[in-house]
């Protein structure tokens, strides 16, 4: 087969970028008799909450749960048949009026009450959606994932780039060698886009009212007791260790899902973090995270660099020149040549165009099944019996804990050696601290 033109090249790229474009709403009923829905409850139901709702609405909505009546206002409007008798502000009261309707639960929230409300559910026997990061520690991922094992729920998390194809070409790229021996990962995030490093409220001159509607000690959950403050809603409780995990945590899930998924990275032996601008409370304004990864059979060791606050890694050395990299993806640099990819897995594609074109007779078929509808749709078959998930509890609370090792060497200053099956950092009783968290009473956990 003769080489591609440059014009006939950039018209497959184009197709390939089509082809594997994730919607960011995606509706769960294409392909599915109407008459074997499953009955969903929807904890936060604004924000992100509002995506989830719609992607779910092909199946029965049946209840509702959000803290915070305002910004929950548009869901309520938009889907009336949960009525008012089936909307709660505490997920517990939901759970112990409506549990023997419910078959499933999404939860929608802010980081901190991932774990609790999850771990509600799967104890009741529920299938659980988790939107990313799956929990706020390390300690909770293996919880979490051995509970939904235990009682053989279906389970995902809302990393939706796993559904697509991208993730799935990479990896078949690899296991076919066109990139050869992969030891170097780049991904990178324009996150935080909301203030980091920050220092605590300050009440001392006038002390900010509740706004109407919404129920602060609901909100505030497993998280220990303080006054509200609107720098913690809506959107920059990202911004606080008690209530987010930081900008890796908020964006690691999605744009180290492909070399993680392709590379079966697994966890890695040592994380060592540079960071700027963090305070006690806060997560950093920048930081560059390395990971060394050890050998899995025939595959080398892997050394993955994370950054973010608007750094990014050096072009490679044959990068097409006045070409820039994207605000949030990936490089995996292999022997043989190297892929591109947006934070979604959206696009993926062999750099630079000239090493696509060449390589683009020989790339491999798709062996990989592809998922039908996106990551609702798959979620929702699995609940019904159909395969698992591919973003399944037990696969991305591995993924999760990659990220969040992360938070551990930025909080102990220092770089620290991780040991996965103890759950330990065994150079650092510092850094131990922050595997787990204290819990306020009264939520179960």
């Amino acid at each position: 087969m003769k080489p591609l033109s440059r014009r006939e090249f950039l018209r497959t790229a184009s197709m390939l970028s089509a082809a594997v474009a994730l919607p960011r709403v995606l509706r769960a009923q294409q392909g599915r008799s109407p008459n074997n829905r499953l009955n969903i409850a929807v904890v936060g139901v604004g924000g992100r909450g509002k995506n989830v709702v719609e992607g779910l609405s092909g199946e029965n909505l049946v209840a509702f749960c959000d803290v915070d009546d305002v910004r929950a206002a548009a869901t309520y409007s938009l889907h009336p048949e949960v009525g008012s008798d089936r909307r709660f502000r505490d997920y517990r009261q939901m759970l112990d009026k409506l549990g023997n309707q419910i078959d499933a639960v999404a939860v929608a929230t802010p980081d901190h009450m991932h774990f609790p409300i999850a771990m509600a559910a799967i104890s009741l026997g529920k299938h659980v959606f988790v939107e990313k990061p799956l929990t706020q520690t390390i300690s909770e991922t293996r919880r979490l994932a051995k509970a939904a094992r235990d009682k053989g729920v279906a389970t995902q998390m809302g990393n939706q780039g796993h559904a697509g194809d991208g993730c799935r070409l990479i990896k078949e790229w690899h296991a076919a060698g066109i990139l050869g021996d992969v030891a170097e990962v780049h991904c990178w995030t324009d996150r935080p886009i909301w203030p980091q490093g920050v220092h605590a409220p300050d009440h001392s001159k006038m002390m900010p009212v509740i706004p109407a509607g919404l129920d602060w000690d609901l909100w505030l959950g497993v998280a220990a007791q303080r006054e509200y403050d609107p720098a913690y809603l809506p959107f920059s409780w990202r911004g606080y260790w008690d209530f987010g995990t930081g900008a890796l945590g908020d964006m690691g899930c999605h744009i180290l899902d492909g070399a993680y998924y392709a590379l079966e990275l697994g966890s890695p032996t040592r994380v060592e973090a540079v960071s700027a601008g963090q305070t006690d409370i806060s997560p950093p304004t920048a930081s560059v995270v390395t990971y060394q990864f050890p050998a899995r059979g025939t595959m080398p060791p892997v050394k993955l660099t994370w950054y973010d606050g608007g750094l990014q890694p050096s072009l490679p050395p044959d990068f097409e020149t006045g070409r820039k990299l994207p605000k949030n993806g990936s490089l995996i640099l292999g022997s043989k040549a190297t892929v591109l990819s947006g934070a979604w897995y959206e696009t993926v594609q062999i750099v630079p165009d000239a090493k696509m074109i060449e390589l683009s007779a020989s790339l491999p078929p798709r062996t990989i099944p592809r998922i039908e509808g996106g990551h609702f749709a798959e979620w929702i078959r699995a609940c019904k019996g159909g395969t698992p998930a591919g973003s399944n509890f037990d696969y991305s609370s591995r993924l999760t804990e990659v990220a969040l090792l992360s938070n551990l060497a930025i909080r102990a200053r220092r770089a620290i050696d991780w040991d996965s099956g103890s759950l330990r950092v065994t150079n650092s009783d510092e850094a131990n601290r922050f595997v787990t968290k204290e819990y306020r009473p009264g939520f179960g956990v």
